[in-house]
């Protein structure tokens, strides 16, 4: 592909050191027509707009300067049209410095780089019957209506070859080429053309024009504005139906018009929305069994016989819990937990464990569909051999091509930017880069952790929990939950600020990478930037579920941090209700802050910029100048969207055991999501070049990890995190003989039975609670579940038998969950095939065609040619041997 490049692109080239005569654009005066999308002849359609600030009218750099960068922008804007573009300058209408110069590419252009790029463009028109689907009329219901937005026809396809033109669906030459496929054949010359030489290398492309100011911008036009239909009969008005039919609010809960949005804004675009709109319908299902769970656990909290022991005055009010810190706490009141412990009741119950097995069957089920989903697109938007075909060279890779190296497959010399020990010293730098910064997140969470450990003392000095006290706000605001919400909002800023600078961070990495092509390029920046926002993001969560309150030891003998910070303790419920609490703040948090910064801030930025125009909104501006003044899309795309759902997606999979809420509210914001998409790219931001995209690229893989890492993460969180597994292996084994005296199963006495007891005599003085203890009590209670001996016992404050069999059932209930759901996992995987059969023979039947038109019909031309030849061959050798007439 490099060698074909180099025979087609750069033989054009124009000389720049010296160049006596440079082609300049065509110039023309505005016409007064503010919808048109052609030149000012009417005919020659503008593929793509180019917008510098006129050099002579510049005060802010040095004339010297300002003559360079005209020197490059004319060099450069002649060797585009040395490439056949053709390009006409009109100035600005709004702003006299301002120059658009609009570029068309001629028919002969199209042609020569859809061949290179390897485009796929019709063949003949799809003649495979199509069987509609059982559930076709429900669907119908949610489609947009098909008299608005007309369905688009199917064609076999294949990568287009000027030598076999007319075996190509041409029916107009203006339309075989539709408006996306377009502006990326410019796009692809507007990024390899030269525009200087420096020491022998050549400097090219329009993004380095654009970075170093030569360019204001660069772009594709929006086909009409979104608020009404262009006035103009030969513009289709695209923009206004997606707007009117996908984008505007009303539409909230219709099915998205996909072919429409592959077709306006390419298939890397199309391909997100679909897996967003997939996504979002499959949360569905897991909203609903998420609410049924939720509401199991609402009906059945006033049947937890362990929280009534809780908040039983005669039972919960008589049993006096071990101070949480050294000097400053106090004793306090089981009772003090009553309110948490219903709470604890509607998450902590059968019901979660029922909703954990099923996420983890559910995520699988989501991603087996999506790939024969996928598979679908990539067939009917002509991705299928994408890679392999179409994918190019990034035009900073082919810029550092300086060293020689032996192809191992063509056996033949090309050039790369770097030898094989120059690559591994890349890869070693960026590995370590990639550690050191993972580390200092970590250094951040630990941060955090310390503050939780410090504030807690300050909370529990202010925080009055004498056991006398009836103060009702001490039912809600207790030291732990204070400590809890400050930590989880702390931690939510934290997060918020070290995005920005890891952002800035991967992408410096991965440049320095210097990856050879773009999907490449995005693949190994999304890779960075999950794992850096992984452990952002999760890191607080993993701590409260696996090691906050599991390593404190006991009263008279807690572990501390740096020798200085006594570590934290759970509720006498366990950690669960906090994972609860941290999860809502983070997502909720950053669902708004992202629709802040994704929606409000280009709003404002274009209000701002319409009211700095409203003096000169009387005159006629075209759409070329409108479209300039909206926002532009930044160089990673759609690279953030990606991000943001496949956080989410973790959240939604990775701790829905201790939140059964969480997919409703993931299903309540995406659908917001799409809408808001939606209107951003049609309203707010000028129009993306239209790219080709195979698939979601790494996010697969990624949120592959997530669902096997989910059935760990949950299976771990029901049998250390909740009370689930104590709770059963007390009404199991322990309520009843020997252990117990109950006669029969029973959750009664699991309170009393389970909070060891600890003799307050046996404080160390660098412990003992102040003010001392007053009354007739000579014990208390610790406030976690460690199932010690009691005091006087000969292995006092040592693990009891209760305990022991308690390990033993977590760790048994941790092997059979994963092994049962990775098992069905393992049986969906291998029942549902990655291709439905209807798409394999549309494939079939494409090759096919294919195969028949573009070489079958060579060989007939031939072997047509090869018996002419043939015929005078016998005819010349008949005649000499034939006998002279007498």
């Amino acid at each position: 592909l490099v060698l074909e490049l180099n025979q087609v692109i750069i033989p054009t080239y124009g000389t720049v050191p010296d160049q006596p005569n440079l082609h300049a654009p065509e110039w023309a005066d505005f016409d007064d027509k503010p919808d048109s999308l052609f030149f000012s002849d009417g005919q020659r359609r503008v593929d793509f707009v180019l917008v510098y600030e006129d050099e002579s009218k510049k005060m802010t750099h040095k004339r010297s300067d300002r003559r360079k960068q005209k020197r490059k922008r004319q060099v450069y804007e002649s060797n585009l049209i040395n490439n056949g573009l053709e390009l006409e300058a009109t100035r600005s209408v709004l702003d006299e410095k301002l120059v658009f110069v609009k570029v068309h590419a001629p028919w002969e252009v199209l042609c020569t780089y859809a061949e290179i790029m390897h485009i796929k463009l019709p063949l003949q028109p799809n003649d495979l019957k199509t069987r509609d689907s059982a559930f076709n009329w429900f669907s119908r219901l949610f489609r947009v209506d098909e008299n608005i937005i007309k369905p688009e026809q199917e064609f076999f396809t294949a990568p287009f070859q000027k030598e076999h033109l007319s075996n190509f669906y041409i029916q107009d030459k203006d339309t075989f080429f539709n408006p996306a496929t377009r502006s990326r054949i410019v796009h692809f010359i507007l990024s390899r053309v030269e525009y200087a030489t420096k020491n022998n290398v050549r400097k090219f492309g329009i993004n380095k024009l654009l970075d170093t100011g030569i360019y204001k911008a660069a772009f594709p036009l929006h086909d009409s504005s979104f608020r009404h239909p262009s006035t103009d009969p030969n513009c289709p008005s695209e923009r206004y139906l997606l707007y009117r039919e996908w984008a505007h609010p009303k539409n909230i809960f219709k099915l998205q018009p996909l072919d429409l949005i592959r077709k306006y804004y390419g298939e890397k675009i199309g391909i997100y929305f679909a897996w967003l709109g997939f996504y979002t319908n499959m949360l569905i299902v897991a909203a609903v069994v998420g609410v049924g769970c939720f509401l199991y656990g609402c009906l059945t909290k006033n049947s937890c016989t362990w929280s009534q022991e809780v908040c039983d005055p005669n039972i919960g009010g008589n049993i006096i819990m071990c101070p949480q810190c050294d000097k400053v706490c106090t004793y306090w009141n089981l009772t003090i937990t009553c309110e948490s412990s219903k709470k604890l009741c509607i998450f902590d119950s059968f019901g979660t464990l029922v909703f954990a097995v099923f996420m983890g069957i559910w995520v699988t089920l989501f991603l087996e569909f999506w790939k024969r989903r996928q598979a679908e697109l990539e067939y009917e938007w002509d991705t299928v051999e994408y890679l392999e075909q179409e994918e190019l060279v990034r035009p900073e890779y082919e810029a550092r091509c300086t060293h020689v190296v032996m192809n191992e497959i063509t056996q033949q010399e090309e050039y790369v930017p770097y030898t094989a020990c120059g690559k591994c010293i890349r890869i070693t730098f960026c590995t370590s880069a990639v550690f050191f910064w993972i580390l200092l997140i970590i250094a951040s969470v630990i941060g955090v952790i310390v503050y939780r450990l410090s504030v807690f003392l300050v909370f529990s000095a202010t925080l009055s929990q004498h056991i006398s006290g009836t103060e009702a706000i001490r039912k809600y605001l207790t030291p732990q939950t204070a400590t809890s919400v400050t930590a989880s909002l702390i931690s939510f800023v934290v997060i918020m600020v070290l995005n920005i600078v890891y952002e800035k961070v991967a992408i410096l990495i991965t440049d320095f990478e210097l990856p050879r092509t773009q999907t490449e390029y995005e693949n190994s920046l999304t890779t960075k930037m999950f794992l850096f926002q992984f452990v952002n993001y999760y890191s607080s969560c993993f701590y409260i579920a696996f090691f906050k309150g599991k390593f404190v030891g006991h009263p008279g003998n807690p572990v501390y941090w740096l020798g200085k910070y006594r570590n934290e303790e759970c509720d006498p419920g366990g950690c669960l209700l906090e994972l609860t609490t941290q999860l809502a703040i983070i997502v909720g948090g950053k669902a708004i802050w992202n629709n802040i910064q994704e929606v409000l801030l280009p709003w404002v930025k274009n209000l701002i910029g319409r009211y700095c125009a409203a003096a000169r909104s009387e005159k006629v501006v075209p759409r070329w100048e409108q479209d300039y003044h909206l926002q532009p899309i930044g160089k990673l795309g759609l690279f953030y969207e990606y991000l943001e759902m496949v956080i989410q997606f973790g959240f939604v999979t990775l701790f829905v055991a201790s939140f059964p809420l969480g997919p409703l509210l993931a299903l309540i914001n995406n659908m917001l999501e799409i809408r808001l998409d939606a209107w951003k790219l049609t309203t707010q931001f000028r129009r993306m070049v239209p790219q080709k995209a195979q698939d979601i690229g790494a996010w697969q893989p990624i949120m592959q990890g997530i669902a096997i890492l989910a059935v760990a993460t949950n299976a771990m969180i029901i049998a250390f995190t909740s009370d689930m597994i104590p709770r059963l292996v007390y009404y199991w084994s322990f309520s009843v003989p020997p252990y117990g005296s109950h006669s029969s199963h029973t959750m009664k006495g699991y309170i009393n039975s389970t909070l060891s007891v600890f003799n307050i005599s046996d404080f160390k003085n660098a412990s003992m609670p102040f003010p001392s203890w007053f009354g007739n009590q000579t014990t208390c209670r610790q406030v976690y579940r460690d199932f010690r001996y009691p005091p006087g016992h000969q292995h006092q404050y040592e693990h009891n038998i209760y305990y022991w069999h308690v390990i033993a059932a977590k760790l048994a209930f941790v092997i059979v969950m994963e092994h049962v759901i990775y098992f069905v996992k393992f049986i969906i995987s291998y029942v549902i095939p990655d291709v439905s059969q209807k798409t394999k023979s549309k494939v079939k039947r494409e090759k096919y065609l294919t195969q028949k038109l573009l070489h079958e019909n060579d060989l007939k031309v031939v072997k047509k040619t090869m018996g002419k030849i043939a015929d005078k061959i016998i005819k010349g050798v008949d005649s000499t041997f034939r006998p002279k007439a007498e």
